[in-house]
């Protein structure tokens, strides 16, 4: 999480801890990407995160954690 705050990069993780960190920590940063899901490969997820991404884009560089599963994602503006 450091690291990718300091050079300016967002998370992209299937892991829960992320926003549970962002959220205990009142962060402002990095944004995070999570992918919820059964089916969770590259191949079925792609097009919906892909169309998350250029969504929320605005949102990914201000600071803010977009939850993306199979029928739609969500946004939470950090600090959350």
């Amino acid at each position: 999480m450091a690291w990718a705050l300091a050079n300016d990069h967002v998370v992209f993780t299937h892991d829960l801890d992320f926003g549970t960190m962002l959220a205990l920590t009142h962060a402002l940063g990095p944004s995070v990407i999570q992918v919820r899901g059964q089916n969770v490969l590259p191949d079925h997820m792609a097009p919906t995160v892909v169309a998350a991404l250029k969504q929320h884009e605005t949102d990914l560089a201000a600071g803010a954690l977009v939850v993306v599963d199979e029928s739609k994602s969500r946004v939470r503006i950090l600090p959350i």
